[in-house]
């Protein structure tokens, strides 16, 4: 027998044999060409065909797994249909003379390279979804077709290099029981189909073709990562037996939708969801959150070539109020700088860019960047129970500045008699130590608090954390983290504001109890993780602890 171990994507344990996906490498040289026209002409019917294939893809989605995750196929038909994205082939082809595909998988490497180098895991499999489009695109210009996971004969663990999303929704879920790719990672959409369709997953497994071979018999354990090639019979009894146990489990989440997040001892917590686009929602509201406690709205500006417009902004903001109806939306405002970077907002290269320019700092020296966004938002704010969340604040003033400048907003949206509501709570996200130790002056002027505790975290301990030679220092168990996180609630409640946490510590099942004997209110935490959280917050009783 052979233990392999990956990161685990999807949760569940699959047992079955291996399948082996073999990646058709295309060969694409560089080649001049005569007519250049005839060259953009292939382009464009190239990008026809791609476009009637994801139409067709997210109909498929749509009937057989859910809303929102067909639109993953509609934002690629968007890509493909961008001006700036297509125009910059096409300009390179009409520049340098050259073949379309080569030139496609050129301007792919050159944007997908700018979603590569940021840290943050959702932003760098953003590069996935490029390289998928620009495949798509490709396969048609030199006439590959994929290899079908849709007519499997038999139950079988997938074993691929990679997989895109339209490879995943494709899975005849009766014979696809489990997947493992040599690359990949938590936040990548494969894995997040993987998830909404229950199929178990785990990605990152180096050299998985030297250890695997087709047809040998593959234990998949999703949550933990574990793989078993060629299992004793101890081995398979063994999860055999976890098989059965997850989907009890499964089982017993489900039937906690539409009950409260409350103690045994009568304590009642709101768990929310975080979203970072507005097809995000239905997942949320699928997994039965309570509210949106952070939207990332810094996402709307990486998704676009260009500063999203008011109105764009505004369309994205009512979208997900009015899907929410009466529940909370927490909106934050933009948050790039750091390891977010937007080439169209210029942001100075800085040798500690987590210290520098960043955050509330570009929209306070910005401030026709933030009124618009603040504009759209207020204009949102009568279509739902809307709450407008400053990031990375540190000091007092900054919070006066920026609700001076949300003020001047609403008399300039009241004078163009704009209609916006009067119930909206502003509120900061707490992610310095600096914030932390002045919470009690900043709950004064300030209707919510929100611990961002991954950058609270790395600022208290002065670690980064995607610094592999550091990384395990970063802990946010650690004491002076818990203290500042209970001050920061112990502050808030002496001006009778609510206090949530929204970052990943929010969704650590092993420190939720020690959060609700801090009084915390809300946790905020991926959709995936609502139904666990409720769970575990059930099973907690203080009066016995």
């Amino acid at each position: 027998m052979i233990n392999l171990k990956g990161i685990g994507a999807s949760k569940g344990v699959a047992i079955g044999k291996a399948f082996i996906v073999k990646e058709q490498l295309a060969v694409i040289n560089k080649k001049l060409i005569q007519n250049v026209d005839a060259e953009i002409k292939r382009l464009e019917n190239a990008q026809e065909e791609a476009i009637i294939q994801l139409r067709k893809l997210q109909e498929h989605t749509l009937d057989s797994v859910g809303e929102e995750e067909s639109l993953i196929f509609e934002v690629h038909q968007m890509i493909l249909q961008d001006e700036d994205f297509i125009g910059r082939i096409k300009e390179i082809i009409r520049t340098e003379s050259v073949n379309a595909e080569y030139v496609v998988q050129c301007t792919s490497d050159e944007y997908s390279k700018i979603f590569d180098e940021m840290e943050d895991p959702y932003m760098k499999e953003r590069a996935a979804d490029i390289r998928d489009i620009s495949k798509r695109l490709i396969d048609i210009l030199i006439g590959i077709k994929g290899q079908s996971l849709s007519q499997l004969d038999r139950p079988a663990i997938i074993v691929a290099k990679d997989l895109w999303p339209s490879d995943t929704v494709q899975m005849d879920k009766k014979n696809v029981v489990g997947f493992i790719t040599e690359e990949g990672a938590k936040t990548s959409h494969t894995a997040i189909l993987a998830r909404t369709m229950q199929i178990p997953a785990v990605v990152g497994v180096r050299d998985i073709f030297a250890s695997i071979k087709k047809g040998e018999e593959i234990i998949i354990d999703g949550a933990e990562g574990n793989i078993f090639i060629n299992p004793d019979e101890n081995i398979r009894n063994h999860w055999l037996e976890n098989q059965k146990e997850y989907k009890d489990a499964l089982e017993k989440l489900n039937r906690l939708k539409g009950t409260k997040s409350i103690t045994k001892d009568g304590i009642e917590v709101k768990v929310n969801a975080n979203i970072g686009m507005p097809e995000d929602v239905e997942m949320a509201l699928e997994n039965d959150a309570e509210g949106i406690g952070l939207f990332r709205s810094e996402f709307l500006y990486m998704n676009s070539d260009k500063i999203p417009s008011e109105e764009v902004q505004f369309k994205a903001y009512k979208k997900v109020l009015e899907k929410m109806q009466d529940k909370p939306v927490i909106i934050r405002t933009l948050d790039i700088g750091g390891d977010k970077e937007i080439k169209y907002i210029k942001i100075p290269k800085e040798e500690n860019p987590f210290l520098g320019y960043r955050a509330i700092r570009i929209s306070l020296d910005q401030v026709d960047l933030f009124k618009t966004q603040l504009r759209a938002l207020l204009r949102a704010s009568i279509y739902g129970n809307l709450g407008i969340m400053f990031p990375m604040i540190s000091t007092l003033e900054e919070l006066r500045r920026a609700k001076i400048i949300l003020a001047e907003v609403k008399k300039d949206l009241t004078n163009e008699k704009i209609p916006f509501s009067s119930q909206v709570e502003v509120g900061i996200m707490i992610e310095t130590p600096a914030a932390a130790l002045i919470s009690d002056e900043l709950a004064k002027e300030a209707d919510f608090f929100s611990i961002g505790t991954n950058d609270l975290t790395q600022y208290t301990i002065a670690v980064d954390r995607m610094n592999a030679q550091v990384a395990y220092l970063y802990d946010t168990h650690h004491p002076a983290v818990l203290k500042l996180i209970e001050l920061v609630i112990k502050n808030g409640h002496k001006e009778n504001i609510w206090v949530g946490i929204c970052g990943e510590a929010a969704a650590d099942l092993t420190l939720t109890e020690k959060f609700v004997a801090m009084g915390i209110d809300e946790l905020s935490v991926s959709a995936s993780s609502i139904l666990e959280i409720r769970q575990k917050i059930q099973g907690i009783d203080l009066k016995k602890s």
